[in-house]
């Protein structure tokens, strides 16, 4: 009996030594320190476009990335999108945006991040939202959206440019 009380005991010790590990790799300090990682990755990221570097470019996403742009058939896989990008890389000028404010967020496990951004871009205020991972080893974008944002007064306006694009693209998705 003595032996199943300290056997007891020993478990009860080790799960709340596990625990006290799972809250201080958890800790405020250690979140903070992942956030700066992650966003120093976005602000690689945003920075190697502004550059029109390519290879720098792309280097900070992940093998299987998706890219989701402000049009409604721009959902690319990473070679779909590295080969749409690729000229205007090619030119000199790829894009460049300007974070104006960014959410960032850190899943317990320390290994995958999301945040949500507003950019100025040359379509005007922008969101971008994505997702990161760690990919050996280093924080990498997965998936990514980017939306131009529409004030509320002009949804209407917007919706009726807008109109004959959707309907004909809405047609052509019930097809397939």
């Amino acid at each position: 009996m003595k032996k199943l009380i300290l056997l007891t005991a020993i478990l009860i010790g080790s799960c709340s030594i596990y625990n006290l590990q799972a809250q201080v790799k958890n800790s405020e300090k250690n979140i903070k320190a992942v956030k700066k990682q992650v966003n120093k990755t976005i602000g690689k990221w945003h920075k190697a476009a502004a550059r029109a570097d390519f290879d720098d470019y792309f280097q900070l996403m992940t093998k299987d990335a998706v890219f989701i742009g402000t049009d409604a058939t721009e959902n690319w896989s990473l070679p779909e999108f590295k080969k749409f990008s690729k000229p205007y890389f090619d030119s000199g000028k790829a894009w460049s945006f300007s974070t104006l404010e960014r959410n960032t967020y850190i899943h317990e496990n320390l290994g995958v991040a999301w945040f949500d951004e507003l950019l100025d871009t040359h379509m005007g205020i922008c969101r971008g939202s994505g997702v990161l991972m760690k990919e050996d080893g280093k924080w990498k974008i997965d998936h990514y959206v980017l939306s131009i944002t529409i004030p509320n007064d002009n949804v209407d306006e917007i919706t009726e440019i807008k109109k004959q694009f959707d309907e004909d693209l809405i047609q052509e998705i019930k097809k397939n």
